[in-house]
């Protein structure tokens, strides 16, 4: 059997040691020489050791972020141009239904006479109500203003005519649509005219109007269609927005239409 003594100053040295080379191995020769090679190693070399080598890994990476963006690119103008095609055909099958077909005379607010001619080379959202209404008739022509506004604020936009025809032309006079347009938008034109002028235009953008029993003070409802028209500049009925539509829709519908605009008449 044979006894190592250790004497005062090997145990200094063992202790200077890091705690991975007092681990004992049945080689144990092999660890000495593995820290050993290992403390010879500077910082600098083991921190590039563990980076990736040469420029392959940035170039991976490069290639791969451009893949990604030329596929994201791929599939919005994918998207852009189904959305395109879908606007178009349903465009085309608003004006196979042949609504707001023909012309049609009118007063405006200020007693002047109107026809559909008048909105020639103008987008143009129009409203079917009446001044008497209590709630959804002016809540739609707060939207379609609103809808007004957020074109007009976006630079480059053609201007769009806000156009209130009443349904209700018994008491909705030019003085009447006079005070009532001026509560919506400086630009809302109201149009009225002879119960035969007004049932001429309604029957042209296919809209229904009825008028209710009257109560004691003489007053009644009238009951109609709600939706907001769009034309084109060429005078073309272009599309229609429910109640469910927003503001915010409509505006967005309307931009579209503006891009993918291209005249018939010339």
């Amino acid at each position: 059997m044979l006894l190592l003594v250790w004497t005062p100053k090997a145990w200094h040295r063992l202790f200077l040691l890091k705690p991975p080379a007092l681990l004992w191995t049945p080689g144990g020769e092999a660890l000495h020489m593995r820290y050993r090679l290992m403390s010879r190693q500077g910082p600098g070399e083991a921190s590039r050791q563990s980076q990736p080598q040469g420029p392959g890994f940035r170039t991976r990476l490069l290639i791969t972020a451009l893949f990604g963006a030329g596929l994201g690119g791929a599939w919005l103008a994918a998207r852009a141009e189904k959305e395109q095609r879908r606007q178009q055909q349903r465009t085309e099958a608003l004006r196979q239904a042949a609504v707001g077909q023909g012309d049609f005379s009118l007063l405006d607010h200020r007693g002047q006479a109107r026809c559909k001619a008048d909105f020639r080379g103008q987008w143009v959202l129009m409203y079917f109500g009446f001044t008497h209404c209590p709630d959804i008739c002016p809540d739609e022509l707060e939207k379609l203003v609103q809808v007004v506004q957020k074109l007009e604020a976006e630079p480059g936009l053609p201007p769009v005519q806000p156009i209130f025809i009443t349904v209700d032309p018994a008491r909705d006079t030019v003085a009447a649509m006079a005070r009532y347009v001026q509560d919506f938008h400086p630009r809302l034109l109201g149009l009225t005219g002879s119960a035969e002028q007004v049932a001429q235009v309604s029957r042209s953008y296919r809209v229904y109007y009825s008028a209710g029993p009257k109560d004691e003070d003489q007053d009644y409802i009238v009951d109609h269609s709600i939706a907001i028209y769009l034309l084109s500049p060429d005078g073309l009925f272009t599309d229609y927005y429910g109640r469910a539509k927003s503001a915010q829709q409509i505006a967005d519908s309307v931009r579209r239409h503006m891009a993918a605009f291209r005249s018939v008449l010339h």
